[in-house]
């Protein structure tokens, strides 16, 4: 197949190898308009996933026109709050009958809007049959190193969540499919919150138990507003859910956990943004679960307080104490 993938940050990049890999060619969209000359003569992205070597069928490029004309395939990894806008300049673009598979976890600001949301309403009626939602624990440098992965294709069609789970799957990256494209959505748009929870928990200097706690009740308010949305409750166990949720509020390698563990050890937010060459999702996500939460009553205690340590100055200690003096109550209680 001939794949055109916009966006060549560090999680493109890993998927344009990993198609390249199965056989296909790949064109990669860079927004950095120096960076597909790199790529191209060095076979490398030096700025987002170095020392990890593409193969010669990924083809980096800075016309996004021309990512998409007469491809078979277009997968979309843009960051969240951009899709919205990279994504209409080549809406009329796309060709007619051919998976367009998102890679991109977040939901938007201004609308609180899913991804799927803002595809169905950006894209054209006639791209709408052929939209899929690729999602799961899944770090880029581990994708190109090879691990073995697992993660979830959802979409309406099951045909095609059937066909996109055969293009991407081979020795090490395993897909299932679903087709419930909210649950998969919510799940990997807030887990980077409660990531920035577990970060800054264990930049406080607490142990296991308050990780534990952070993932578990986490999960819970994942699951509420998922449910609240229309999910299935069981897709927020699987490997968008639950899984997705391990992942990245245990590991170091998360950018959601980093800005986290830096907030509790005392950096300010600007201070760690600007150090930081790629996009953390849960920074902008959370005023979006914040006041998506609050519309549709939902409580989510600790996605509030990331709101409020993010966006109100307020201390990550004090968020804690907070955390832990609210009312006493069953742990188990339903999804609203």
């Amino acid at each position: 197949m001939d794949i055109g993938v916009i966006g060549g940050g560090s999680w493109g990049t890993a998927q344009a190898k990993l198609l390249a890999e199965n056989g296909h060619d790949i064109t990669l969209w860079c927004h950095e308009a120096w960076l597909p000359e790199v790529i191209n003569e060095e076979h490398e992205n030096t700025e987002f996933l170095p020392d990890h070597a593409l193969p010669e069928s990924v083809r980096a490029t800075s016309d996004l026109e021309a990512t998409v004309e007469n491809r078979d395939m277009i997968l979309s990894v843009p960051p969240s709050h951009v899709i919205r806008d990279v994504l209409s300049q080549v809406a009329d673009s796309l060709p007619t009958g051919i998976p367009i598979v998102s890679a991109t976890k977040g939901i938007e600001n201004d609308t609180k809007m899913l991804i799927s949301d803002i595809l169905e309403e950006v894209l054209p009626d006639r791209c709408h049959p052929y939209l899929a939602y690729l999602s799961g624990p899944s770090f880029a440098v581990e994708v190109a190193d090879r691990t073995p992965t697992a993660v979830t294709i959802a979409s309406y069609n099951p045909g095609l969540a059937t066909r996109v789970q055969e293009i991407f799957s081979n020795s090490y990256f395993r897909c299932y499919t679903s087709n419930d494209v909210t649950g998969v959505e919510v799940g990997g748009a807030v887990k980077n919150v409660i990531a920035i929870a577990a970060g800054a928990a264990q930049g406080m200097g607490m142990g296991h138990n308050a990780t534990a706690g952070v993932i578990t009740r986490g999960l819970h308010e994942i699951s509420r507003l998922a449910v609240s949305l229309g999910a299935n409750p069981l897709t927020l166990k699987g490997l968008s859910g639950m899984g997705d949720l391990v992942l990245t509020c245990t590991s170091g390698l998360s950018r959601n956990h980093t800005v986290g563990r830096k907030l509790g050890e005392g950096t300010s937010l600007d201070d760690i943004l600007d150090d930081m060459t790629m996009v953390a999702e849960g920074v902008k996500t959370s005023k979006s679960v914040y006041e998506l939460s609050r519309e549709l009553d939902i409580e989510m205690p600790i996605c509030h307080e990331v709101y409020r340590v993010l966006y109100e100055d307020k201390s990550a200690e004090q968020a804690v104490d907070d955390l832990m003096a609210r009312d006493l109550k069953p742990e188990i209680q339903g999804y609203y």
